[in-house]
């Protein structure tokens, strides 16, 4: 049986891990764009990365000072009985992890700007729940950083502009945000929806994989047109030039109303964060990263 202790201690090594490594397909997507570059101040910047997922890893300490904020999209099956709540054990857990890793208190109330010093208030962490079939249950975590969060963007289209207007959004963002958002970025575009929906989309595209494209074939075309687009642009890693501006592309897409076409750009910087964790036989256990 899954007891609140156990969820807490997995949501806690999400934190640790997340904030400590990346993923194998980022860091080797950071390397192979190391070798695409020409320009020696260019390949600098992934040396700097990669030297820094090194000491990240060696110390244990967080990969940048930004340790974000975190949302959390829980798959839960209603035939497996948890005798606690999800999200007090969640911000349970995130209170403790920035005690114990240590991560930056980033969370604030909007208008005094007061610090809550344990990363949770209102609001935050965000958690997402989903019901699915069977006895099941995962956790996928997005930490995001101001750099990347503040490049947020929403735009509701004509519905007759199509594919081309919603590459424009996306270069749009991209061009205004420059370097601010620690580019190479990760772009995950929701389009469909609503206002509410849209940028959900936008934030779960950020956990798929680089190397997994969207399974849509017309939308992994849209990925692939938009990728390119994007590194023509010439803002290259931490906005000093170069072929490589964003890593990839991942776009999703929900149902919308025959009036509307809303579309959401979420960046995420080349410190992608996430972590995955999964029941299995009983018990929770981190996937992602390893």
């Amino acid at each position: 049986m899954l007891t609140e202790a156990k969820f807490r201690a997995t949501i806690v090594e999400m934190l640790c891990r997340a904030e400590t490594k990346l993923p194998k397909d980022v860091v080797r997507a950071l390397k192979q764009s190391k070798i695409r570059e020409k320009n020696p101040i260019t390949k600098l910047q992934f040396d700097c990365m990669l030297k820094n997922l090194e000491l990240a890893r060696k110390l244990g300490a967080p990969i940048c000072q930004d340790t974000g904020t975190f949302t959390f999209f829980i798959r839960l099956g209603p035939k497996l009985k948890l005798n606690f709540d999800l999200k007090k054990s969640i911000n349970k857990a995130v209170d403790q992890a920035t005690r114990e890793v240590p991560l930056r208190a980033n969370i604030v109330d909007p208008f005094t700007r007061k610090n809550t010093g344990t990363n949770v208030g209102i609001g935050q962490p965000s958690v997402h729940l989903e019901l699915v079939p069977e006895k099941k249950l995962s956790v996928d975590l997005l930490v995001k950083g101001a750099g990347a969060e503040n490049w947020s963007r929403f735009f509701m289209l004509r519905p007759a502009d199509g594919e081309k207007a919603i590459e424009r959004a996306v270069l749009l963002t991209l061009v205004e945000a420059g370097g601010q958002p620690c580019p190479p970025t990760i772009v995950g575009v929701g389009v469909g929806g609503s206002g509410e929906i849209a940028p959900t989309l936008a934030r779960r595209a950020l956990l798929r994989p680089l190397d997994k494209p969207n399974p849509d074939r017309r939308l992994a075309k849209l990925e692939r047109q938009i990728m390119r687009a994007a590194n023509r642009l010439d803002i290259g890693p931490m906005g000093l030039g170069g072929r490589t501006t964003v890593l990839g592309v991942h776009v999703e897409k929900a149902a919308c109303h025959i009036a509307s076409l809303p579309v959401a750009v979420a960046l995420q910087c080349w410190a992608a964060r996430r972590a995955r964790a999964r029941l299995i036989n009983g018990r929770l256990r981190v996937e992602v990263p390893r």
